[in-house]
């Protein structure tokens, strides 16, 4: 074996012991008991033990300084490792354990505090997180900043301060796009019931439509939907409320982006350091994507309704056009789950800015939900009614994903750009939305971004894509452009 060899085996072995570890975390939100949560702890805090003292085992520093790579494909498995390998030193074995542990306490905590809508309960175990995720972050950033030191796990190469310039030019066109739909009348609403059983049915299906492929993947139940594992073996979950369906619907639909993404990536790749996706920035594209300009499309809005005529009977909406508006309705909501494509990136500022003081101590965990609910006044002008609408909505910050929410509106930024090139590249595509066919559009996203991986960086892999700088002027074209026209504007 070469040296380059041994690396990749011992970093295959690395990656699979890692997907095990992600097996425990997809258990634990969808079928572990409940009485598992402090032995699952130990389970995690284990396995997290593992999975450091691979990434940091002193053989690794010696074939990096001696591999010289000799294409593409090794530079980039290198430069993986390499920032791997000098992450993992930099963080002591015992802290990682510690942050696996607590966050898998936390995770239950959360879910138990959420339903109580009880803050106070939930936050001592939050104070925990919060507390170890800035020692990380200071073993990390090595005198810069904190916050810094953790975004640049979900999207390397991504500053704060460059995120904050992207979020100022986004916001005014945002909120004035938001108040001109809002002062038009608003879509007719959804009646009825929708049985539970009905929407998981529709939901596979639509699953199906956007590429999922079940012989590699399940569909589960969950509190927070989410999608877990790459390659062979790709699992999302989704939720159901008897009142909306387009919740679960397009709940699914997300997370079946970032599961088609994994499971498209080249079988080469499988099991290596580029076997997965990009950056989180760029899967947040592929969900946002297909979630979004795909699925809300008022093209593809005319083929669900007559699904949804089919599977649920008489639902209050009359025809296709009035079902597209009720797809994209803008209003006042609190969950950032469920937010119309307009405001949607205002629900992720909120998070983005309460993170970035968390991480800094300038916001204590006892402080949050005045601070949160004061700055979702500011934003939207209504009161938070319960926390489960507010603070508690997400699971995020119990299970350490500090940096994580601005890379959701970063994903916007990315589907605008690559939308832009797609209707270029396919100008069929609204007429085969229309029928339910969306095999040109996955086929685009799958040859122009999605099989390769993390060969590239995160705006490098859309710039490949697209043939240009990512830019938000793209998305903003695109929600004026497509609300203007849904609401006569």
């Amino acid at each position: 074996m070469t040296q380059y060899d041994s690396l990749m085996a011992h970093a295959r072995q690395t990656e699979a012991l890692a997907q095990v570890a992600g097996r425990l975390g997809w258990d634990q939100e969808t079928v572990m008991p409940r009485g598992a949560a402090a032995q699952r702890a130990e389970e995690m805090a284990a396995m997290e033990q593992v999975l450091h003292a691979r990434r940091c085992a002193p053989e690794l520093g010696d074939w990096l300084a001696a591999i010289a790579p000799d294409n593409a494909v090794q530079a980039a498995q290198i430069r993986h490792i390499r920032r791997s390998y000098d992450r993992a030193t930099k963080v002591p074995a015992d802290l990682a354990a510690a942050i696996a542990r607590v966050t898998s306490l936390a995770q239950g905590d959360w879910a138990a505090a959420r339903a109580a809508d009880d803050v106070a309960a939930f936050a001592p175990r939050l104070a925990e997180v919060v507390a170890l995720k800035r020692e990380e972050a200071a073993a990390l950033a090595a005198g810069g900043d904190l916050y810094d030191a953790l975004l640049n796990d979900f999207e390397p190469g991504a500053t704060a301060a460059g995120l904050e310039t992207m979020f100022d030019a986004l916001r005014p066109r945002l909120v004035a796009l938001r108040d001109k739909v809002l002062g038009v009348a608003h879509p007719a609403d959804l009646k009825g019931s929708f049985p539970e059983e009905a929407q998981l049915a529709m939901a596979q299906e639509l699953a199906e439509v956007f590429g999922y492929d079940l012989t590699r993947g399940r569909i589960d139940k969950a509190v927070h939907p989410f999608s877990s594992g790459s390659g062979a073996d790709v699992r999302i979950t989704t939720r159901t409320d008897p009142k909306d369906p387009f919740n679960c619907f397009y709940s699914t639909i997300h997370e079946v982006g970032h599961a088609t993404y994994e499971q498209q990536v080249d079988p080469a790749y499988a099991l290596t350091p580029i076997g997965a996706g990009a950056s989180m920035g760029v899967h947040e594209s592929q969900s946002r994507i297909y979630e979004n300009q795909l699925a809300r499309s008022p093209a593809f809005a005319k083929w669900l309704f007559a699904r949804m005529k089919v599977k649920f009977g008489a639902f209050g909406i009359e025809n296709a056009d009035d079902f597209a508006r009720a797809l994209n309705r803008v209003g006042p909501g609190f969950v950032r789950t469920e937010a119309d494509e307009i405001q949607y990136n205002l629900h992720v500022m909120l998070r983005f800015d309460l993170e970035r003081a968390l991480i800094a101590g300038d916001l204590a965990v006892g402080d949050l939900e005045e601070a949160w609910n004061a700055r979702f006044f500011k934003d939207f002008g209504v009161e938070v009614p319960k926390p489960s609408l507010g603070v508690l909505q997400d699971v995020h910050w119990s299970v350490g994903l500090f940096g994580y929410f601005p890379t959701y509106t970063l994903g916007n930024v990315y589907a605008g750009c690559l939308f832009k090139r797609l209707q270029e590249d396919l100008p069929d595509l609204q007429a085969d939305l229309a029928v339910g066919d969306t095999t040109a559009a996955l086929q685009w996203l799958r040859t122009h971004l999605q099989v390769h991986g993390a060969l590239r960086d995160g705006a490098d892999t859309i710039a490949h894509a697209t043939g240009e700088a990512p830019s938000e002027a793209p998305l903003l074209d695109y929600l004026e452009a497509k609300f203007g026209a849904l609401y006569g504007l």
